[in-house]
């Protein structure tokens, strides 16, 4: 009879945002637990698989990706900010539908990627309030909402695909069942992959994945 497999004891904290836009919420919903998980498998796999120089130019690529995106999303609610200072607008809308998550942090850039989607929410709550107060047309809020949708999911995307290829790294290099068991999930199998975690770094961190086309549903 085979042996049940201990599941793998890990830290991790866990603390209870509110989301309140509806993009946020999309963000959250499409790609927040995948993202997790991938960015706790990368931190696991990557040790596993690759030398130390390796692992850190992929960690740090990586953490720049979150990195950059928060610089951004700072900059844009800086900006909406102070379109409102100029307006005099001091309050800020009520939701219909907020909603109150329980968010695992598992790693380090977990709690990056947290930071960004609470500062996309935080934006396009200021938005909303330039667009009900009539200073933003319908038009620039239905860009500004979609943008920074498609932003946050495109980076999600990234780190997901990052960890892909990692996980494939290490199944070439005879390592999935220490992955496994350091993760406790199954190894996925695609059918191409890179061979090691240079490639992984240089094979997606500089991809581009198109943006998905425009919809009502956006604004």
């Amino acid at each position: 009879m085979a042996e049940e497999r201990r599941a793998y004891s890990r830290p991790e904290f866990n603390r209870t945002i509110e989301i309140k836009s509806e993009q946020a919420q999309r963000v959250y919903e499409r790609e927040f637990t995948r993202v997790v998980s991938s960015l706790y498998a990368i931190d696991v796999i990557l040790r596993i698989i690759g030398d130390d120089e390796e692992v850190d130019q992929v960690e740090q690529a990586v953490g720049k990706m979150i990195g950059d995106c928060a610089v951004e999303a700072e900059a844009a609610k800086a900006r909406y900010d102070k379109l409102r200072d100029d307006n005099g607008i001091t309050d800020l809308p009520d939701y219909s539908n907020p909603r109150e998550v329980v968010i695992r942090i598992v790693s380090p850039q977990v709690s990056q990627f947290v930071a960004v989607l609470q500062k996309m929410d935080e934006l396009m709550i200021s938005l909303d309030a330039l667009w009900l107060c009539g200073v933003v047309g319908n038009k620039a809020r239905s860009d500004g909402l979609y943008q920074w949708q498609q932003r946050l999911l495109r980076l999600g995307r990234r780190i997901v695909s990052i960890e892909r290829r990692a996980r494939i790294s290490a199944q070439k290099r005879g390592k999935e069942a220490e992955v496994l068991e350091a993760t406790g999930e199954v190894a996925e199998n695609p059918e191409s992959a890179p061979a090691d975690t240079e490639s992984v770094l240089e094979g997606e961190v500089a991809a581009e994945i198109p943006d998905d086309p425009p919809t009502a549903e956006a604004a």
